[in-house]
């Protein structure tokens, strides 16, 4: 499994940008997705994950109403779409997938996940 993510860069706050995250899996439907952020002096952290085969997502509550996970089927491409950025928004942002064949809820421990993107820089200037 390879995952290869893409756009980040450096906005305003109050600016959007939309992360991609390119899956090549022999059966994607029997993974779940998810993103992570590591800010400056932070801990790792849990952003949003979402069930490739039902689309079912779940989030973390910073990024609620913010953030919004999807997936694109026809390029095996998650997608984070970021509204709202603000600087404590800063990370580097790295997706990751897991097989998940049975369903449940979407992992969103780091060490629940196998396999890792190289990351993409976000940084949202005041």
């Amino acid at each position: 499994v390879q995952l290869v993510e893409s756009g980040g860069g450096l906005v305003q706050a109050g600016d959007s940008l939309r992360l991609s995250c390119a899956v090549s899996a022999g059966d994607i439907s029997l993974y779940t997705v998810g993103w992570f952020r590591q800010g400056p002096g932070k801990e790792f952290e849990f952003v949003a994950a979402i069930r490739w085969k039902d689309g079912v997502a779940r989030y973390e509550d910073a990024v609620k109403g913010r953030f919004t996970i999807s997936k694109d089927d026809t390029r095996n491409t998650a997608l984070l779409q970021m509204n709202g950025l603000q600087p404590d928004d800063t990370a580097v942002y790295s997706c990751a997938a897991q097989f998940t064949p049975f369903g449940g809820p979407s992992p969103t421990q780091n060490y629940e996940y196998r396999y890792w993107g190289q990351g993409t820089q976000v940084t949202v200037s005041s």
